[in-house]
């Protein structure tokens, strides 16, 4: 096939379809070559999507027999290495040094939270794999220098010298290691008895060390040769030689470093490689693109070089650059666009990093029915097997509450073998039942509970019961007991005949468990916690590739496949730095300088091969550049190519650069304008009026509490969704320490001690009220209240009980949480109240007692909105409360235990509060009951309207209905509009 002599390295430009071209090369190579001699042509490729496209052209025509296309990442699996040793699974490699990185957090917990174990283990395990692909031997961390290193990287030195007593414990080969012996063991059989058919490596770019090292055995065999994707032929030979020049650190983070670097070691100049087709395409805007990457130091060259470019207008044919106000503006100009090819019969591709806006293209296309073939997958942690494996493992040797719980049952996969139907249905009762019933913990007791109102769930509710006191009973133990037991409870989840294990995202994640099952006796003892984060991170490692439902000419390729080409559009989305390129990963083991003392690759390396991505995906037919002016958080910084490329436009002005430029925003922005335009079609309807409904009078209520009359003033709008409509709001799944269950709590308490008649001259009046709260509160399930309200109670009781010394002086408690039914005079309606407290005087008067937690009400707020007390005492001076005989009310009073301590006694039928500025006001209840009757006969006829939001104490008061009345489309200054319902 090759006459040249060795070494043999090709070069197609920048966006060539490469694996088209790969193959027009081939052909012309073989000419007439017999059947057979094609199949004995052996094709190393360095992805399964180049391995995929290559066959998809072969299968083009004519008919021929295949050649051998294998991927670099197998070589190990090579039949002829008969001698190497299985290599290591990676997972047990993980544990072990997890068990390592655990006992360092243990001994110094500054270094870093327990949460960070298995991510520390992770990039521990890389940093030993990429020394082993790079043929650095971990007893070289002896010699590196680390005399101006700070204590940070003294102390992860030491650290390393431990962990490599445990990696050369292996006695197995790690993964890269194995592959690298491969790599070697080829390269020594192969210079001694090369093979006798022809050899290729094509598509790789020769960044880790053992596909370097083929590729250079490869290249000098008598029939080897390696076809390099996107060599830049417009590079002068000057540039091309400073990639390579000794200098403190290498430019890796430049497109053709990797090139250049590989031609150094075989001794080839990169500026004279030959072609392996005469593929040239988009010459002009290569020869833009390569001068816009050229390294930094001599960026100078464009003001010389730049206007031999050419008219710049021709060079950006076909360029369009999209600058979106946001991300998801950016997401619909790209679905729009990526259309449009559509339309045209044009193959388009979407190339970008950034994996959430895919999502967010994804979503814009379904819109068109348009499915994209997605090169990535989805995240195997994501997929519904996934997300009830990480339910489950957080929730074991925890107490699950009623969040937790409820999201475990109702997750699709729960009970999918049996009535899932019936289990959505005992879901729902049991959530709503938990609501009011509920307590921060659920057990299998609970749901036994539950079937009293459902006995003909009990199997269920048993079922389930079960399961989940098995999940809160693990706990810490060794890893392949959690494992069996993390699978068996799972599993019993699904339900006997279960879809958990049945798609591909299922068969993908048993597999994952599995694996780990196998490695488990590496991990050791671990505790539940750890065992949970274990589990995110195996699964967030995993991918699942989708089924091929996706159409065959829209696809969504990671920047590595924009090597593969082929695409009439190519759409480089995502450009703004920190996505585009992405940082280089933090490395806590090593800084910079020490990976260069060991020969290690520089964390440039990434951002250089990022870069050749761009060079070559910005080279296809046509290019389109997109990026959001903003994310979510601020504003963002074009990305480090992309700017260079506007900069040599906006400077290159003898040659129509600002006006190339601004043709490419302008073809951009018909796609953000069209973006803006969908965004704001939206159906147009007239704002909600500030709602008044005047339902018929037979189904107005006639009941009310006294608590509720002030609702009735401030927002009656409740009172129609509530009493009327039977609207009312969801409890919280969790019971909370509220105000409301702290005052019912208080009041318990002040009821027990003041009817064991404490004697308030005693300190052990103290005593008793300090026990008889602590038993209260020894019931209540939130630890935290408990200390707080205690520590409340311990507060204010010296100042209640001086203030208890004061009351009973002059009057006696003779009630105490005493409920009565009142008729209003003249209504039709019943009036419901309940005393905290009655207490009656020498001269026979009463005094009314309401106990308050939270704010107290003024003299003003009572007579107009807060009547709570003024209507007992209505009722009580007209005998309403049993066993409290008819008698008149002297005085109201608020008895303040929250915050602020007050004790206000208000005179009835007094004028109360005057000063010389201000007039007093009068708290009487023979106006209060006028007013009372007033409202409720007003209430009582069709029309008078429920009005939403009436009279609110606040604007920034939030009324529990102003949802269901639509508050936001109007506001407080609207007037009502009233309007016959029902």
């Amino acid at each position: 096939m090759f006459d040249a002599p060795a070494p043999r390295v090709f070069a197609l430009p920048p966006g060539a379809d490469f694996a088209t071209e790969l193959v027009r090369g081939l052909e012309a190579r073989m000419g007439d070559a017999a059947p057979e001699d094609w199949a004995r042509v052996e094709l190393f490729v360095n992805t399964t999507r180049l391995r995929r496209r290559l066959i998809d052209v072969f299968a083009s025509g004519p008919p021929r027999l295949l050649p051998r296309i294998r991927l670099l990442t197998g070589l190990a699996a090579d039949p002829l290495l008969t001698d190497l040793p299985p290599a290591l699974p990676p997972l047990r490699r993980k544990l072990d040094l997890a068990q390592l990185v655990a006992r360092l957090i243990d001994a110094q917990p500054e270094i870093a939270p327990r949460a960070a174990i298995y991510d520390l283990a992770d990039s521990l395990a890389a940093l030993f794999d990429e020394m082993h692909a790079e043929g650095v031997s971990p007893d070289d961390l002896d010699a590196l220098d680390i005399t101006d290193q700070s204590g940070h990287w003294r102390r992860a030195l030491r650290f390393l010298t431990i962990a490599r007593d445990v990696v050369q414990a292996d006695t197995l080969p790690s993964a890269e290691a194995r592959l690298r012996a491969a790599a070697e063991a080829l390269a020594k059989r192969w210079a001694t008895n090369p093979p006798d058919h022809p050899v290729i490596v094509a598509g790789s770019t020769g960044s880790r060390g053992p596909v370097s090292i083929l590729m250079q055995a490869v290249a000098r065999l008598p029939q080897g040769a390696i076809v390099l994707p996107g060599v830049d032929r417009s590079m002068p030979t000057a540039v091309w030689q400073g990639l390579t020049a000794p200098q403190p650190m290498p430019s890796e983070d430049h497109p053709q470093y990797r090139f250049a670097a590989l031609c150094a070691d075989l001794g080839l100049d990169p500026s004279t490689l030959p072609g392996w087709t005469d593929s040239h395409p988009v010459a002009p805007r290569a020869a833009l693109l390569s001068m816009a990457l050229r390294p930094a130091p001599i960026t100078d060259q464009w003001m010389s070089e730049g206007p031999g470019l050419g008219d710049m207008r021709v060079a950006t044919d076909g360029l369009s650059l999209i600058e979106a106000a946001d991300p998801g503006e950016e997401a619909l100009a790209i679905a729009l666009r990526l259309r449009r090819a559509l339309d045209h019969g044009q193959r388009a591709a979407l190339i970008t990093p950034d994996r959430v806006l895919t999502r967010r293209v994804q979503a814009a296309l379904d819109r068109w029915g348009i499915t994209a073939d997605d090169s990535a997958g989805d995240p195997l942690h994501l997929t519904p097997p996934g997300r009830l494996l990480r339910q489950v493992a957080h929730a074991m040797g925890t107490a699950p509450g009623p969040e937790e719980v409820l999201a475990l049952l109702k997750h699709p996969l729960t009970q999918s073998g049996g009535d899932r139907n019936q289990h959505q249905l005992n879901t729902r009762r049991l959530d709503a039942w938990l609501r009011d019933h509920g307590a921060p913990h659920i057990t299998g007791a609970t749901l036994i509970e539950w079937t009293k109102n459902w006995p003909d769930a009990t199997d269920w509710a048993q079922t389930l019961g079960k399961c989940l006191d098995a999940i809160a009973a693990r706990s810490a133990g060794p890893l392949s007991e959690l494992v069996a037991a993390h699978l068996a409870l799972t599993e019993a989840l699904a339900g006997e005949g279960g879809t958990l294990w049945d798609r591909a995202e299922g068969r993908k994640a048993l597999d994952a468990m599995q694996a780990l099952q196998a490695e488990a006796d590496a991990g050791g003892t671990i505790s539940t916690g750890d065992y949970a984060r274990l589990i995110d991170s195996v699964l967030l490692a995993e991918e699942v590739r989708r089924p091929d439902d996706g159409r065959p000419d829209v696809a969504i390729w990671g920047t590595l496949e924009a090597r593969v080409g082929g695409a009439d559009l190519a759409i480089l989305a995502g450009l703004s730095e920190g996505t585009w390129p992405e940082p280089p990963t933090p490395d806590p083991w090593l800084n910079r300088t020490l990976r260069h003392q060991l020969g290690l690759l520089l964390p440039e390396r990434r951002i250089g091969l990022s870069a050749h991505d761009f060079q070559q995906a910005a080279c296809a037919p046509q290019v389109v550049f997109s990026r959001s002016i903003r994310d979510a958080e601020a504003e963002t910084v074009m990305s480090r190519w992309l700017n260079r490329l506007t900069n040599l436009l906006s400077g290159l002005a003898e040659t129509n650069g600002p006006e190339a430029l601004d043709e490419m925003r302008e073809r951009g922005n018909v796609w953000v304008e069209q973006a803006r335009r969908a965004r704001a079609l939206t159906i147009a309807s007239p704002p909600a009026h500030r709602p008044s409904p005047r339902p018929p009078e037979n189904v107005r209520p006639t009941r009310f509490s006294v608590t509720r009359i002030e609702t009735l003033v401030r927002d009656p709008y409740q009172i129609y969704a509530q009493n009327i409509l039977g609207l009312y709001g969801l409890n919280p799944l969790r019971p909370d320490a509220d105000a409301r269950i702290r005052g019912t709590l208080f009041h318990g308490i002040l009821e027990e001690w003041l009817k064991a008649g404490p004697d308030l001259t005693e300190t052990t009046a103290r005593n008793g009220l300090l026990k008889i709260a602590r038993a209260h509160l020894a019931d209540l399930p939130w630890a935290t209240a408990r200390v707080t309200w205690m520590a409340q109670i311990e507060g204010v009781a010296d100042w209640l009980i001086e203030g208890e010394s004061k009351r009973q002086a002059s009057a006696t408690p003779i009630a105490f949480e005493r409920t009565a039914m009142f008729e209003v005079p003249g209504t039709g309606v019943t009036l419901k109240g309940t005393a905290d407290r009655i207490d009656r005087a020498e001269d026979g008067q009463l005094t009314v007692i309401d106990y308050k937690t939270g704010a107290i009400p003024s003299p003003k707020q009572i007579i107009r909105f807060d009547r709570q007390l003024l209507l007992e005492a209505i009722m009580a001076e007209a005998g309403a409360f049993p066993d409290v005989p008819a008698a008149p009310v002297a005085a109201i009073c608020h008895i303040g235990l929250g915050s602020a301590r007050r004790d206000d006694p208000h005179p009835l039928r007094e004028e109360i509060g005057a000063t010389k500025n201000s007039e007093g006001v009068t708290l009487d209840p023979d106006a209060a009951l006028l007013d009372l009757q007033t409202l409720l006969t007003a209430y009582g006829k069709r029309t008078r309207g429920y009005s939403s939001m009436r009279a609110m104490e606040s604007r920034l008061d939030w009324a529990e209905t102003a949802h269901l009345a639509r508050f936001g489309e109007w506001d407080l200054s609207d007037p009502a509009k009233p309007e016959d319902v029902g």
